[in-house]
C-alpha cells in the first residue's frame, strides 16, 4: 500500500509566486538602471541583486531538501512502527 505524497502547493500559487518574483526583479533592475550614479556603482548594485537572487534560490532549495528529508525519515519511522505492531502478538505466552 503506497500513498502518494500530498503537496500543499497549487498551480495558482506557483504561478502567483513566479509572477510576483518576476515583477519584483524587474522593478529592482529598473530602479538600479535609473539611479543617478556612475556605471561602476550601477554594476555593483546589479551584482548585489544577482547575489541576493541566487542565494534566495539556494536557501529555498536547502529548506525544501530539509523538509523532504524529515518527511522521508518520518515515513521510515512510521513503517518501522507499523511492522512492529503487525508482528506483535499480544496472546503469545512464550515471551513471559
Amino acid at each position: 500500500m503506497r500513498t502518494p505524497i500530498q503537496r500543499p502547493t497549487t498551480t495558482a500559487f506557483f504561478v502567483q509566486a513566479a509572477i510576483s518574483f518576476g515583477i519584483s526583479l524587474a522593478a529592482v533592475a529598473y530602479g538600479i538602471g535609473k539611479l543617478p550614479v556612475g556605471a561602476w556603482e550601477r554594476g555593483f548594485m546589479a551584482l548585489g541583486l544577482i547575489f541576493v537572487v541566487t542565494s534566495s534560490f539556494t536557501l529555498a532549495k536547502c529548506v525544501r531538501d530539509r523538509e523532504e528529508t524529515e518527511e522521508v525519515t518520518s515515513r521510515v519511522d512510521k513503517a518501522r512502527i507499523d511492522k512492529l505492531i503487525s508482528e506483535h502478538d499480544p496472546f503469545d505466552t512464550k515471551n513471559l
